[in-house]
C-alpha cells in the first residue's frame, strides 16, 4: 500500500471493534456452530500440493470432487439451520486463512449461498470480514471477501455503519492493492462511500482526499482547519464523476455546491496544481495503479483510485473558474496527453481538460483547442479534440471548419507576422515569420547594428525578457507548422469563402496570412453556393496579390475565394503559373503550383472499387510506416499479433467527408517482431454517410480528393521503394 494507506491503517481502533474484540467474535462464531468448526479445520489440515509434490492430474481432480461433494454436503446442512448458525459459518468461513487451493472455489459458493439468507449482522461480525477483506495477499480472493464482506455490512443499521466505518475506511484506503480491475473496483467503492455516507449524511472527505498528491493539498488544508457539511457535500459531488463529460444536473448542482461551501478559489488553486506543480514518484509513493507493480520508476499525477475527484475537480474550476481556468486546462491536457511531459499519460484526466475546455464560453478556449488540436497525437484524444470542437461550433452556430480557422492564435503579432520590442538593455528585438515558413529573431544594438544571436548585453541584463521571446517564438513556431499542414489539407476540399471572411482570417491574419500570401487563389464575383461567375469561370491572383476587386476587364468586385489547385487548370495555365513562380523566385509554403497530380485512369476505370497503380511494390517498412505518421495517416504496426499482417493505413480528406485506404502486407514471412520488407497492395476509397462510412468506387470519388490521396501513396511508395514484385522474383 501507500504511505497514506498505511497511515489508514495504523490509525487507532475503538476499544469495542480493535483486533482483541474481533479474535474473540471469530472465536464465538466458531463455537455456535462446533460441527462446521470441525469440518473447517478438516479442510485445512489437508495437504497443499506444490509443483514438487504434485500428485499428477487424475489424482487432484479426484481430490477436488470430494471436497466439492463434502462442501455441498456441509451447504445442505447448514441450509436448514437456524439463522444465527447460517451467520456464524459465514463469518468462520471467510475468517479462515487457509482455504485455498479446490477448497476456494466451494467454500465462497456456500458462503454466496448463505448470505442472503442471514438478516442479523452484529457490527462485530461485519467487522471481521472486513478485517479478513483488508489483510487478503491475493487480489482476486481479496475482491471477493470485500463484495462479500459489504453484502453483510449493508444490512447493518445506523449504528452498526458507525462502529464499522474505521474498518470501512481501511478498506476503502486497501482498495487500490485488493482489486486490481479498475471498473470492479470503482463499483466497490462506490458501495463503500454509500456506508459512509450513512454516517454523518455525507461521506467522510478524509476518505476521498489523497494524501500525498500536490493537487490535494488546497482540500486536505480544508478539511484539516474548516471541515463543514457543505465542504463534505461537495467533495463526494466532484467523487461522484466517473464519465468524460458530466450530465447538465451534475453541473449546476457542481456550481451550487462550491459556491454553498466557499471552494472558488480551492477548486481553481487545485487546478493550477494539476497543471503545474511536481508529480507523484513511483519509489516514494507507490505505483499509480495495482497492475502497474513497482518494477520500474516513473511519475505520475494522479492516482487511479483518485482519478474521479480529479477529474470533478478540473470541471469545478472550468464551470466556475471560466476563461481564467483556460491556461491551466490546456496545460494539464498536453502534461498527461502528450508523451515526453515527464509524466505517465493519463487519457481519462487529459479528456476531462479537452471537455471542459469545451464548455468555458470565452474565446481564449477555442485557441486553447486549436493548439491541442495541432500537437495531441493520441488517436482516442484526438477526436475527443475534435468532438469539442464541434460542440462550441454548435454553440456559435458555425460548421467545426469555420471555428477552427477562426480560433488561430495571432500571439500578439502585427499583420505583417513581426514583434518588435525594445529590450532593457537599449536592444530593439524583431521577431518575424519569413516566407511563411521560418521564425527569425532578430536583434538590433543601439547604433544599428543586426544580429540573428542575442548579444553578451541582452543575454546579461534581460535574461528574463530574452527567455519569454524565445518562447514566444517557440509557439509561434507550432502554429505556423499546423497551420500550413491545414491549409495544405483544404486542396482535398471545395471549399469556398466569402471575400471578407477570406480576408480576415487568411490573408489579414498574421500567422495564416504569411501562408496565405504565398499562394495562388481564386475569385469570382457571384456570391452563389458554388461561387462562379454566370460563365462559369474564376479569376486567379499571384501570390501576394489580393485585390479588392477583380483584375480590369473582368467582373466586379470580389465576393468568393477559393485556393487553387492544378487540377482544375489546364496544361498551358499550370505551366505559366509555374514558368511565374521561377521567374518572380516567388516562394509558396508547400507546393501549389508545382503539386503533382493524380487523374482517374482506365486501369481504376475497370477495377471500379479499388486502384492497383502502386501495389506490388517491395518497400522499407519501417521507413513506410515513419512516413505514414509523418504524412498524418493512422496504421496498424506489421507484427505478430492477431491482424498484424493485414497493414491497413488511412486518411480523412475533404473536411472528414472522405477517407481513404492503403493497403500493404509482410514481404517476408520469418521476421522477428516487425519486418524490414512490406508489400503494397490496393488504395480504396469511403465516402461519409452520417456518421458511418461506405465504400465508394474510384469514378465517384472527387478529383481533387483522388489526387490528394494519390499524390500521398505515391510519395510513400517512391520514397520507400526497394524494388518491384516482377523485379524481385527476376
Amino acid at each position: 500500500m501507500l504511505e497514506a494507506d498505511e497511515a489508514v491503517a495504523a490509525a487507532p481502533l475503538p476499544a469495542g471493534l480493535d483486533d482483541a474484540a474481533l479474535d474473540t467474535a471469530h472465536t464465538g462464531a466458531l463455537a455456535r456452530v462446533p460441527w462446521f468448526a470441525g469440518f473447517l479445520r478438516e479442510r485445512t489440515a489437508e495437504p497443499r500440493y506444490g509443483f514438487a509434490d504434485w500428485p499428477g492430474e487424475q489424482a487432484y481432480r479426484e481430490l477436488r470432487a470430494r471436497k466439492e461433494a463434502a462442501w455441498a454436503e456441509a451447504g445442505e446442512r447448514l441450509a436448514g439451520s437456524e439463522e444465527a448458525e447460517r451467520r456464524a459459518a459465514v463469518v468462520a468461513v471467510l475468517a479462515t486463512t487457509l482455504l485455498t487451493g479446490p477448497d476456494s472455489g466451494p467454500s465462497r459458493a456456500l458462503v454466496a449461498a448463505l448470505l442472503p439468507t442471514v438478516e442479523g449482522w452484529t457490527a462485530a461480525e461485519v467487522a471481521v470480514l472486513l478485517r479478513r477483506a483488508c489483510t487478503r495477499p491475493d487480489a482476486f480472493l481479496g475482491e471477493q471477501d470485500v463484495a462479500l464482506a459489504l453484502d453483510a455490512a449493508e444490512r447493518l443499521d445506523l449504528d452498526g455503519c458507525r462502529a464499522i466505518a474505521p474498518w470501512l475506511e481501511r478498506v476503502h484506503a486497501s482498495a487500490g492493492t485488493l482489486v486490481g480491475d479498475g471498473r470492479r473496483r470503482a463499483r466497490l467503492l462506490t458501495r463503500l462511500r454509500a456506508l459512509l455516507s450513512r454516517v454523518d449524511g455525507v461521506v467522510v472527505p478524509g476518505v476521498l482526499i489523497p494524501a500525498e498528491a500536490a493537487w490535494a493539498a488546497p482540500l486536505r488544508e480544508r478539511v484539516h482547519t474548516t471541515p463543514t457539511p457543505e465542504f463534505a457535500t461537495l467533495t463526494n459531488h466532484l467523487a461522484g464523476l466517473s464519465g468524460p463529460r458530466p450530465t447538465q444536473k451534475w453541473r449546476r448542482e457542481c456550481r451550487q455546491l462550491a459556491v454553498g461551501a466557499s471552494a472558488l478559489g480551492l477548486v481553481a488553486e487545485a487546478l493550477r496544481a494539476l497543471a503545474e506543480d511536481e508529480p507523484l514518484c513511483s519509489r516514494r509513493s507507490g505505483p499509480h495503479d495495482a497492475h502497474m507493480g513497482s518494477d520500474f520508476h516513473y511519475h505520475y499525477l494522479v492516482r487511479q483510485d483518485d482519478g474521479d475527484l480529479a477529474r470533478g475537480l478540473v470541471w469545478a474550476a472550468a464551470l466556475t473558474g471560466g476563461a481564467a481556468a483556460v491556461p491551466h486546462l490546456a496545460s494539464l491536457a498536453l502534461r498527461v496527453g502528450v508523451r515526453g511531459s515527464g509524466v505517465f499519460e493519463d487519457p481519462k484526466l487529459a479528456g476531462a481538460a479537452i471537455n471542459a475546455l469545451a464548455d468555458v464560453e470565452d474565446e481564449s478556449a477555442l485557441e486553447a483547442l486549436w493548439r491541442l488540436q495541432v500537437r495531441i497525437k493520441h488517436r482516442a484524444l484526438r477526436k475527443q479534440v475534435d468532438t469539442a470542437l464541434i460542440t462550441a461550433a454548435g454553440r456559435l452556430g458555425i460548421t467545426p471548419e469555420q471555428l477552427v480557422e477562426r480560433s488561430v492564435p495571432d500571439h500578439g503579432l502585427a499583420p505583417d507576422g513581426s514583434f518588435d520590442r525594445v529590450l532593457t538593455s537599449g536592444h530593439r528585438l524583431r521577431l518575424s515569420i519569413e516566407e511563411g515558413t521560418a521564425v527569425r529573431l532578430t536583434y538590433t544594438t543601439p547604433d544599428g547594428r543586426t544580429s540573428r544571436t542575442a548579444p553578451a548585453a541582452v543575454k546579461e541584463q534581460g535574461a528574463a525578457e530574452l527567455a519569454q521571446f524565445k518562447a514566444l517564438a517557440k509557439e509561434v513556431r507550432a502554429t505556423l507548422a499546423g497551420e500550413r499542414v491545414r491549409i495544405e489539407a483544404l486542396l482535398s476540399t471545395d471549399r469556398t469563402w466569402p471575400y471578407a471572411d477570406w480576408r480576415r482570417h487568411y490573408r489579414d491574419h498574421s500567422i495564416t496570412g504569411s501562408l496565405a500570401r504565398g499562394l495562388i487563389w481564386e475569385f469570382s464575383d457571384t456570391d452563389s453556393a458554388d461561387g462562379t461567375d454566370a460563365d462559369g469561370t474564376w479569376h486567379t491572383c499571384a501570390p501576394g496579390e489580393a485585390p479588392g476587386t477583380l483584375p480590369a476587364g473582368q467582373a466586379g468586385p470580389a465576393a468568393r475565394v477559393r485556393l487553387w489547385h492544378p487540377i482544375r487548370a489546364s496544361e498551358a495555365e499550370i505551366t505559366a503559373w509555374r514558368e511565374r513562380i521561377v521567374t518572380d523566385r516567388l516562394h509558396q509554403p508547400f507546393k501549389q503550383a508545382f503539386r503533382e497530380v493524380h487523374l482517374l485512369t482506365p486501369a481504376d476505370q475497370e477495377t471500379g472499387g479499388h486502384s492497383n497503380r502502386f501495389a506490388g511494390h517491395i518497400v522499407h517498412y519501417p521507413r513506410l510506416y515513419a512516413l505514414l505518421k509523418e504524412r498524418g495517416w493512422q496504421a496498424n504496426y506489421l507484427c505478430h499479433h492477431d491482424g498484424g499482417h493485414d497493414g491497413r493505413a488511412h486518411a480523412e480528406f475533404a473536411d472528414g467527408t472522405w477517407r481513404a485506404w492503403f493497403h500493404h502486407e509482410p514481404a517476408e514471412t520469418d521476421f522477428v517482431d516487425s519486418p524490414d520488407q512490406a508489400r503494397t497492395g490496393q488504395v480504396r476509397f469511403d465516402r461519409r454517410v452520417g456518421r458511418a462510412w461506405q465504400p465508394a468506387s474510384l469514378p465517384d470519388v472527387p478529383a481533387h480528393v483522388l489526387s490528394e490521396a494519390m499524390r500521398d501513396v505515391d510519395l510513400f511508395v517512391s520514397v520507400t521503394s526497394v524494388t518491384s514484385d516482377s523485379e524481385a522474383a527476376g
